[in-house]
């Protein structure tokens, strides 16, 4: 398989594995966090669980951390990006200790979030440096292999994080305090792995920084807009960008559908919910996994906008005709197919992106991309909330959801013909 030959040559760089072994175990303590906060505000059993509260929970812990992300590259080419990945990765481990407390102590929901909400807005820092830091261990010829390859490493890593929050979750006694502690761990593991790397190896160069941050915040503010009208101009792209923001959004509002399937309709305890919740987790990451070996070749044979017709045309057949039964079985499946096809469809927008947009605009396109990509999903979980019943079977949503894809399909097929 090309994607097997790929990695094996990228592995042969030395500077590159080193930063996708801080990728994968930062990004593995990511699942596993982001696993246990979801356990703890959907199925704690002291917790009355509603589509409303989870919608809050993603707003609290996803907006700002978009509304973060275009400004962080300002620092991140002010400070030496090894340092970013050492520091962040340690603040965050103390940040997640903290968080472990909080849930032992019974604290103020409010105070919970702001802890979680630490966490990620240091984790904004880590993964922007992490992308950052890619051109300088990967020459030009690799780096759009490696753009592939290593976000998708670190996809799946967090996958398996959050398999392994599962799995520690059972062992301990229902504790999300031990599953936090754990990714605690985690963070300091990559803050370690960090440290097998120079500090000056990941730039950035200090000729290049600019002298004030003032003057670099507002340059960034218009660097946003400018590349918003290079967006406009380059249809490809913004087609692909916007397709890819609604398959987002519609993944959201089924992931919200299926964490109230687990925790209501399809078991009788908090526990087999979520067992039912840690296979459906595991599954749609296996899902990503077969979209990172079949998108290579399938991009390549029906071209990346042709590719992402095909996912939301599979998407909008598949998903009413497996999620309508509202049953388990069928709804594991259909994890499946929509990990495969919203992953797949991520990788093609990523290949169509950087194909179109000047590299002089790419840096900032990929920070809007960013911001759509969270806002989507937190939309999706506010709309869910306003459609989900306390059960969460709604034929509505189901139906709303296959219809969007199915509009997403027939527009890329239109502009695909042109």
């Amino acid at each position: 398989m090309a994607v097997v030959g790929d990695l094996r040559v990228l592995l042969r760089l030395r500077d590159f594995r080193r930063l996708l072994a801080v990728r994968v175990v930062s990004q593995g303590a990511d699942g596993v966090y982001q696993v246990a906060l979801a356990t703890y505000v959907v199925f704690s059993p002291e917790k009355e669980t509603s589509p409303a509260a989870i919608a809050s929970a993603m707003a609290v812990l996803l907006l700002p951390y978009s509304l973060v992300g275009p400004f962080a590259g300002v620092l991140l080419d002010r400070w030496r990006r090894r340092q970013v990945l050492l520091y962040g990765n340690v603040l965050r481990a103390a940040l997640a200790s903290v968080t472990a407390v909080l849930m032992l102590s019974g604290s103020p929901d409010w105070l919970f979030f702001a802890s979680a909400l630490c966490v990620t807005a240091v984790n904004r820092f880590v993964l922007a440096g992490l992308s950052a830091a890619l051109p300088r261990v990967v020459d030009a010829d690799r780096l759009v292999i490696a753009n592939s390859l290593s976000p998708t490493a670190g996809t799946l890593a967090a996958t398996a994080g959050g398999g392994l929050a599962f799995a520690v979750r059972i062992v301990a006694a229902d504790s999300d305090a031990a599953v936090v502690l754990l990714g605690a761990a985690l963070y300091l593991c990559s803050a370690l792995a960090s440290l097998r790397m120079s500090r000056e190896l990941l730039g950035p160069e200090p000729e290049l920084v600019q002298p004030r941050l003032g003057t670099a915040l507002t340059g960034t503010a218009r660097g946003l807009l400018a590349g918003v009208h290079h967006l406009a101009e380059r249809r490809p792209a913004a087609h692909a960008l916007i397709s890819m923001t609604l398959m987002r959004f519609c993944f959201g509002a089924l992931t919200v559908m299926v964490l109230m399937l687990c925790r209501y309709a399809w078991a009788s305890t908090e526990d087999d919910g979520l067992a039912l919740l840690g296979i459906a987790v595991g599954i749609s990451g296996a899902g990503f996994f077969a979209a990172a070996v079949m998108t290579p070749w399938a991009a390549g044979r029906f071209g990346p906008h042709g590719w992402l017709t095909i996912c939301a045309g599979a998407a909008a057949v598949l998903e009413p005709a497996l999620g309508l039964p509202f049953a388990p079985a069928p709804m594991l499946v259909a994890a499946f197919v929509l990990g495969l096809v919203t992953q797949g469809a991520k990788i093609a927008t990523d290949t169509v992106v950087q194909a179109a947009v000047d590299d002089g605009f790419r840096g900032r396109i990929f920070s809007l991309y960013d911001v759509l990509f969270n806002v989507a999903f937190v939309g999706a979980a506010g709309v869910a909330a306003l459609m989900l019943p306390p059960d969460g079977k709604s034929v509505p949503l189901v139906v709303t959801v296959a219809f969007i894809y199915a509009a997403i399909a027939v527009a890329m097929a239109r502009f695909d013909d042109q």
